[in-house]
């Protein structure tokens, strides 16, 4: 079967204008072009926009699922397997998280008493199982599965207070390095301020510190792209501009 642009817009809910830009980037050409010009879509671009918009929904940029599927390699029953896999993932995650809110349900309708610790734990798991799909491949490969059990365990068992902190101190991390960043000088007070409270947030997942291991953090920042995103999302350069900052707090250069 063969739709208009119109019609496979409709067919998976998305705007004409969005299909547009997915051919006009190269992610999703038409099958052909009418006589009179308009864009014809087939069986088989059909199926690769289901795998696009997989994609999105696991929250790709769009400049990475086409890396994703103009390469080589790219295998689209293997790229299914591992959406059902990531999407189960998801569904773990949400199962927890809704346990959680019947527990809160139940507790505050006078039912069975619900923990402190338990009102966190759906919560921490979410930020483990996240962290483990996103970076566990390169973290556990720089620093070791112990490690990375080790800090999984110690932020399982983290109270509701020390919860709280730590998600203090990564906004905190956040508003003090964008304010370093306007100033443009990781030598100064406030990156070095900066520098410190990336620290002090890292002690909470980490059982040991040691000035080689933070600097090494900070450079996997700037050399992964997901770090990367994550700190340039507000501004680009964070990323760049806090390894400069932690390669001076600790004292160690810049290989």
């Amino acid at each position: 079967m063969e739709y208009t642009v119109q019609k496979l817009g409709q067919l998976a809910g998305i705007s004409t204008r969005t299909l547009r830009y997915y051919d006009e980037i190269g992610i999703l050409k038409p099958k052909r072009l009418s006589s009179s010009g308009y864009r014809i879509y087939g069986q088989a671009e059909v199926d690769r926009l289901q795998q696009i918009l997989f994609y999105r929904e696991l929250g790709l940029h769009l400049d990475k699922i086409k890396e994703i599927m103009t390469s080589p390699s790219f295998d689209p029953v293997v790229a299914l397997r591992q959406h059902r896999e990531q999407l189960l993932d998801k569904r773990r995650q949400l199962d927890l998280l809704i346990g959680n809110v019947d527990k809160t349900i139940a507790s505050a309708e006078g039912g069975s008493l619900m923990s402190d610790q338990e009102k966190f734990e759906g919560f921490k798991q979410t930020m483990i199982d996240d962290n483990e799909k996103k970076y566990g491949k390169e973290i556990r490969k720089k620093y070791g599965d112990d490690a990375i059990d080790r800090s999984n365990v110690k932020l399982q068992g983290m109270t509701p207070e020390r919860y709280q902190e730590v998600t203090r101190l990564e906004n905190e991390v956040k508003v003090t390095l964008a304010e370093a960043l306007k100033q443009g000088d990781p030598a100064g007070e406030l990156a070095q301020q900066a520098a410190d409270l990336h620290k002090q947030w890292l002690m909470f997942y980490w059982s040991d510190y040691s000035k080689e291991a933070h600097a090494g953090l900070a450079q996997m920042y700037v050399e992964d792209e997901r770090f990367k995103a994550y700190y340039d999302a507000e501004q680009p350069g964070s990323a760049e501009f806090l390894r400069d900052a932690i390669l001076i707090y600790t004292g160690i250069s810049q290989q």
